[in-house]
């Protein structure tokens, strides 16, 4: 399948590594011209080089703070001005930390104030700043990673929970108002992709329950159709496709990426 993505500009914000890295990857191979962002240089570079490597394609990167309003508008520009214009945007942000319902009331303002900053006003801010682009270009694609947590929520991760399903709200809010432009929005959430993240949390429950790594992830192995952890690579693939020009129809929906783990209808 042709996915019309030769030449086209696609950012993808927190792609030094995990699934941003490896959406980036997968958009690059598909011949697009692709910015990375991230705040950390140093992972920032390695995945530039990685990229570029792997694909030959044309690959630019930018620093970013998705919590700074400021930066996530320099780095849109950025991408504009680096590959002519803005076709797709694919907004990511690593995932708050972690903190169950049993610290909710001692909790104070502060992490609920970075959370909602770095998982829900940076989808906005980006989003916001993307849009003009994209109607110049008459039309785009936005796809918007975010959580299983939006049909499911997930134990321990109260801040993820609430903040994902307000980025979900805004998906279908926004694909119903700028589909006339042709600017599909879409949420890809994900399960248990083997990343950093997913390990750092699963090492988490081990030393909470005291379990070892392989007892937990055996746990969540049961709950998981499939029977594995998916890949990152598996991941992306479902984000290109629907952050692509093949899609001209899907808007305004979450697809789960979860080995058929959520049970929710």
């Amino acid at each position: 399948m042709d996915l019309q993505l030769s030449g086209k500009s696609v950012l993808v914000t927190a792609s030094s590594k995990g699934l941003g890295r490896a959406t980036a990857l997968e958009y690059a191979r598909e011949g697009a011209r692709v910015t990375i962002a991230s705040r950390n240089a140093d992972h920032l570079e390695e995945a530039f080089e990685d990229i570029k490597r792997q694909t030959g394609a044309s690959v630019h990167r930018v620093q970013l703070d998705v919590a700074d309003a400021g930066s996530i508008a320099a780095a849109v520009r950025s991408a504009a001005e680096a590959h002519g214009g803005l076709h797709v945007l694919v907004t990511n942000a690593g995932g708050p930390p972690g903190g169950g319902f049993g610290d909710f009331i001692a909790s104070g303002d502060a992490a609920w104030e970075a959370a909602f900053q770095s998982n829900l006003m940076s989808v906005i801010r980006l989003i916001r700043e993307a849009l003009p682009y994209m109607r110049e270009g008459q039309g785009g694609r936005i796809v918007n990673i975010s959580s299983v947590s939006i049909k499911q929520p997930i134990a321990d991760l109260i801040l993820s929970n609430v903040f994902r399903a307000g980025v979900y709200a805004l998906t279908k809010s926004l694909a119903t108002e700028y589909a006339r432009d042709n600017i599909l929005v879409n949420t890809v959430a994900p399960g248990r992709i083997a990343t950093d993240r997913i390990r750092q949390l699963d090492e988490r429950i081990a030393s909470q329950k005291q379990l070892s790594l392989d007892a937990v992830e055996a746990q969540f192995l049961t709950a998981i159709p499939i029977g594995r952890y998916g890949t990152p690579e598996e991941f992306a693939r479902s984000v290109v496709y629907l952050g692509s020009f093949a899609n001209t129809y899907v808007t305004g929906q979450a697809l789960l990426v979860d080995g058929g783990m959520v049970k929710s209808l």
